[in-house]
This record gives C-alpha cells, structure tokens and sequence, in this order.
C-alpha cells in the first residue's frame, strides 16, 4: 500500500515533504516527490508489485501523464495484455503503469475496467488538469480541498502539515461521528477538507480552477427476481471466491491471511490453500474473556490446512497504547475494533507485508442481524400516535420516545448512538453547547443514511438496509479501521469478499437469498459447511473487539478521568458536566460504555490535532 500527495498552485508547496511524511508508514520503502510547474506530486511506497521498476510519481514516456497511485489492481495482466495489443510499449511490470496506459487510452473509462482496491491521482500537463478516482466500496481513503488552489492526499494528516490551511472543525461532521461513529464521505472532520466518495471520479482544471465529482459506478438494485437455489448459488459463490483469492494473491513480497475463526476469514484461508498459496502463514488473536475469544477455532483452521499459524495473546493495552492507536488516526473513529485490529496487524507484519481478510462478508452476504429489522416490523398505531401527541404538548416525558416511534422512523433511531431526539436518552443536545448544537444542524443527521436506503425502492427492507451499509458501515467504518490500523504499521490488507464480479454477483440477488430459519449469511454458512471444521460454522458470531467495562475500570481508567476531566480545555464546545456524569456511569454500567469511548476518542484526537472550532 501506498501514501499520495498532489499540490496544484496552492501557498502549501514548501511543506509538501513535511506532508508527505506524515504518510510514512503507509509507504516506508521509499519517499519521492516530483515538482512541475505549479504542481508538487507526491508518493510514499510500499513496495508489493515491481519491487525495482514500480516507482513513482511514474510518468509516460512523453512526458504528458504522471500518476501517483495507492492500492493494487489485480486484473493488471490482463489489461496489461489489452493496451499492448493497442500498440502501448510498457517500460515496467507494474500495475501502476497498466492504470496510467489505460488512462491515456481510456480516459475516465478505465475506471470501469479496474478490478482491484485503489485512489490514484494523474496530471495531465497539456490541459493543467487532475484526474482522480476512488475503488467501488472505498477501500482506499482520499482527501481533497479546493482551498487556494487544489490539494489531495490519502488521508487527512497532511493538510495540518500545510502552514496557515484554516483547519477548522466541521460541525456536522461532528455530529455524524457523535451518531455513527465515523464521518460519512464526502465530509470530513475539517470543514475545507473533502472526502471522495467510494466509487467516484473528480477532475481540477487548473487554468478555470473548475472541480466536478462524478460517480463512476453505483450500487445496482437486485436484479433477479427468481434467483437459483441455495445449492446452485453456493456452486457459483464458491467459484467466484476461489477465483478472487487467486487473483488477489500476485505479489512479489510475503504474504498471510487473518484467520479469526469465524467464517469469512476461515473461507479465505481455504481458498487461499486451494490457490497453492505456499508457505500459508495466518495469524490471530487470543482473548483471556471467553465472549471475545475464538482462538481455537482459528486453530483448527490452521490445522485443516496446515498453515503456518501465529497466535498472538490480546495485548495487555495500556495507556500508552491506546494514545498511541487513537493519535495515529488522521480523523476520529470510534469502533474499538481498531486497537486490536492495530495490534494484529502489528504482529502480522513481523512475517509478512500482505494479508487477506474476510471483510465485507457480513455486508454482502446478511451478516447481521439488524438487515431483518425492517420497518414492516414496526407498523404504526394508535397508541404510538397518542404517545406522540401527548410528548408534543409536554404532558408525558421524552424518555418515552421510543416507544413511540414506528416504521423508518425507529429504524433509524435504532441505527445511531445519538441524534435529533432533544429529550430521549439519545439526544445530541445533551453533550453540546446551545452554538454548537445549532452549528451541526442536528435535523440533518439522518438525512444521507435516509436517502440512501430508500434508494431501492422507496422502503427500508432487507434489500435496501444491506445495501446502505455498503456506503456507510462497511466504507466508514469497517474498511477505514481495517486501513488505518493496518497502514498504521506498513502492512497491506487485501479483502478478496469485495472482488468485482463477487459484488456484481451477489448484488444481482434479492435480499431473501441469505436468510433462512436460522438467520443471515446462508450462503457463506452453505460453504462453510462445504469447507470448514463443523466447530467454527456451528456456533453463535462472535465480534472482535475489546472489554470496554474492564478497561474503563482498569488499564484506561487514568486516561478517561484526564481527558473527561480536561474536556472543558479541549472541546470547549462540548457540555463538561454531561461528559463527567457519562464517564462516572460508563465505569459503573450505568451509562452507555460505547458512547464513553466515543468521546474518549474524539477528546483524544482533539487534544492532539487541536483544529480551530
């Protein structure tokens, strides 16, 4: 994996190393940059593909088009193959290259042609123009701002590098974090910052400074409205999965698999081993709370196939681990997921620098069991209706609002931490100032999540909740934390569930394929019951993450009182007594523990990036 920079005539051109360096660990192999006139491009490399001739920036032989790229195209050969045919001479054997030929054939329509994990920039020197494309699902970040002139980069770090950029905070990007957990692109936590949305393309024209964004490919409805059955389905899938693995497993250097014991990962490592993936090194972690460890069955994976297995123990996650953790994040995230999937990646490193993960499985396949919570559960009725009324004149409490709501409304209560509910016990208002709460204009939290899903249709079924997650939960937060942690220590990270023809297939499907009796993910369980020990399909899910109660209670105990305690001084914009009475209910479980670590984050992050609010 890689970092990207670009600068286009903006006052930020003298603290282009300093900004590029804060990509380091995401490139360690090498740090180079390229000055043209008004235009600094930037590339921090981890080397995976053409250890000797992928460097970069990469120009044409003309000297035209130079590409800065972060990610992995794994149908490059084949492409490759295409372009030459066209009469295109290749000077390396890189991807990198294959996507900068494919641009001068195709303009924006290589995108199209991509199979793979990618954000990449390109300049064009003739029309003084940028041309810059994110992968379908966003499993590689990008930032961009239009302030004085254009600046991009992978994440948001570099723009604090940039001497006098107004690094203001973004209020309603605030909010989204304070519901969601993360902040849902195209915003970001900086209010002149921008995030590129999965699946898109922008273009700068430098001379007019002229910026569109544009999608290149959208989340199709399901298509067949008679699907095959579950065994035929699980005949395709089981290609379709053995094929994506193997197209994923080109590399030059190491490479491994996470294997937590649940299924998505297990089927990886399967699939893997049925590739001739040799040595096969998988690497897990072991818990000491039986509800958070599934240690063995990861075990017995790696004994089925013989693999190169590596168990490190949860670490013993101190203070100064989680400081170090939630201060690598260039902008707020709040799944505790991120720690340990941080210090997994950290071991996995010490043996190889690419691994597979089963990410996405949950999303593309029905993995939870909120995608059967749908608003035809929840009819509307007198009673609701009554309560609604009598909360409206003041005459029964908000802590009834629950209870009142019916159809999308509670869904949608029921998706986020807190919200536009001023008197439930998820109201936002309770933890900001007056200004602050008007700022974020709180009756817009829901308003992309809402016009997402009812995007399929125009009701919120199995259908459409799934494919809502594909922008939000898996782009924002399950894909960020899988990047950031693994980046965090220069290692790549391959999600094979997320292949092309895997998502054209399994999005042609109505909803009803993956759920039976027993609940979601029917397929996968099908292949797994093909594959896999009966041990590690044959049980309840199992989440990664950490005790929050216990470290509350324990190890971070010292750092919540400190941040909670200096709350005022670091986010003056934030209630000061709501935070204490959280944090003292947090340690006691009287109070949400989830919501506690959300402000613990966002008061770490703060405390260290300082943006002006």
């Amino acid at each position: 994996m890689c970092g990207i920079l670009a600068l286009i005539e903006t006052p930020w051109e003298a603290a282009a190393a300093a900004s590029l360096a804060t990509l380091h660990t995401r490139g360690p192999d090498a740090q180079d940059m390229v000055r043209l006139p008004g235009v600094v491009l930037g590339h921090a490399r981890l080397a995976v593909i053409d250890l000797a001739g992928g460097k970069q920036p990469m120009h044409t032989a003309d000297g035209r088009h130079t590409i800065v790229f972060n990610g992995e195209i794994y149908n490059f050969r084949s492409l490759r193959e295409e372009l030459a045919a066209r009469g295109h001479v290749f000077a390396t054997h890189s991807d990198t290259e294959v996507i900068l030929r494919g641009y001068v054939e195709w303009q924006g329509g290589v995108l199209r042609r991509l199979d793979g994990m990618f954000a990449f920039a390109i300049w064009d020197r003739d029309s003084r123009t940028l041309f810059a494309a994110r992968d379908r699902v966003g499993i590689k970040p990008l930032f961009y701002s239009a302030q004085q002139g254009f600046s991009l980069a992978s994440t948001l770090a570099p723009f604090f590098r940039f001497d006098g950029f107004p690094c203001q905070l973004d209020y309603e990007s605030l909010r989204d974090f304070l519901a969601f957990q993360t902040v849902l692109a195209p915003a970001s936590f900086l209010k002149q910052v921008r995030q590129l949305p999965p699946a898109s393309w922008l273009t700068y024209h430098a001379p007019s400074r002229r910026l569109s964004v544009e999608r290149y490919w959208t989340i199709p409805a399901a298509a067949e409205t008679h699907p095959p059955g579950t065994e035929e389905l699980a005949r395709e899938f089981d290609a379709l999965l053995q094929d994506s693995v193997r197209s994923q497993l080109v590399s030059d250097v190491p490479l491994g698999a996470f294997l937590s014991g649940g299924i998505d990962s297990s089927l990886m490592v399967h699939y893997m081993a049925g590739a001739g993936a040799k040595p096969l090194r998988t690497f897990s972690m072991r818990f000491g709370e039986a509800e958070y460890d599934e240690s063995r069955h990861a075990e017995a994976v790696a004994r089925q196939y013989g693999t190169e297995h590596h168990v490190i123990d949860a670490p013993d996650i101190g203070p100064d681990k989680l400081l170090e953790a939630i201060g690598a994040l260039d902008q707020p995230l709040a799944d505790p997921a991120y720690i340990t999937t941080a210090e997994l990646s950290r071991l996995t490193r010490t043996s190889v620098t690419v691994a597979l993960s089963g990410d996405g499985g949950d999303e593309l396949f029905g993995g939870y069991a909120r995608f059967l919570d749908v608003e035809a559960n929840h009819p509307d009725n007198a009673a609701k209706r009554l309560l609604r009324v009598l909360m409206a004149r003041g005459l029964l409490p908000g802590s009834l609002l629950r209870r009142s709501l019916a159809g999308q409304d509670l869904l949608l209560y029921r998706r986020l931490e807190l919200g536009p509910y001023e008197a439930s016990r998820k109201s936002l208002k309770r933890y900001l100032i007056p200004a602050a709460w008007q700022a974020c204009r709180p009756e817009h939290t829901l308003e992309a999540w809402r016009q997402l899903a009812l995007a399929f249709g125009g009701r919120m079924d199995s259908g459409s909740l799934m494919r809502a997650d594909l922008w939000t939960y898996l782009s924002e937060n399950c894909l960020v934390k899988t990047d950031r942690a693994s980046m965090l220590h220069s290692l790549e990270v391959r999600v094979p569930m997320l292949g092309n023809a895997v998502l054209d297939r399994v999005l042609a499907l109505p909803a009803q394929v993956h759920f039976d009796a027993a609940g979601g993910k029917v397929l996968l369980r099908k292949l797994a019951q093909m594959h896999l020990p009966e041990q590690v399909w044959n049980r309840p899910k199992h989440g990664f993450s950490v005790p929050l109660q216990t470290y509350f209670n324990g190890q971070w105990q010292n750092v919540g009182d400190e941040f909670f305690g200096r709350s005022l001084q670091i986010a003056p914009f934030l209630d000061n007594q709501a935070l204490s009475a959280l944090w003292r209910g947090a340690k006691t479980a009287g109070a949400s523990r989830r919501l506690a670590y959300t402000f613990l984050v966002l008061l770490i992050w703060l405390d260290k990036y300082k943006p002006d609010a």
